[in-house]
């Protein structure tokens, strides 16, 4: 839902006819506590599409935050980044 909601929140975001938006996550064994979510975009056109990808995957994170604050309001959302995107007038990027 957030995904699709980018053009009014985000200045100069222009609506897209969004084909797929999917939020995933996972912990990490090694960092209890840590919840990493992972948001995906697909839009076919000429147009990218990693700020409706960027808006989900931070309000799945607030979203989650909302729900646990009860026990922990120390919790910090922090990393959000592009790691990959593909399309668009700047073409194909992946973080390194």
């Amino acid at each position: 839902m957030a995904a699709k909601q980018t053009h009014t929140l985000i200045p100069m975001c222009h609506q897209l006819g969004l084909d797929s938006v999917s939020v995933d996550f996972e912990t990490d064994p090694e960092r209890p506590g840590v919840l990493c979510l992972q948001a995906t975009a697909v839009v076919n056109g000429r147009t990218g599409v990693e700020m409706e990808a960027l808006v989900a995957a931070t309000l799945a994170g607030l979203t989650v935050y909302d729900m646990c604050k009860a026990v922990d309001r120390g919790m910090v959302l922090g990393e959000v980044r592009l790691l990959e995107k593909s399309g668009g007038r700047s073409g194909h990027y992946r973080r390194a």
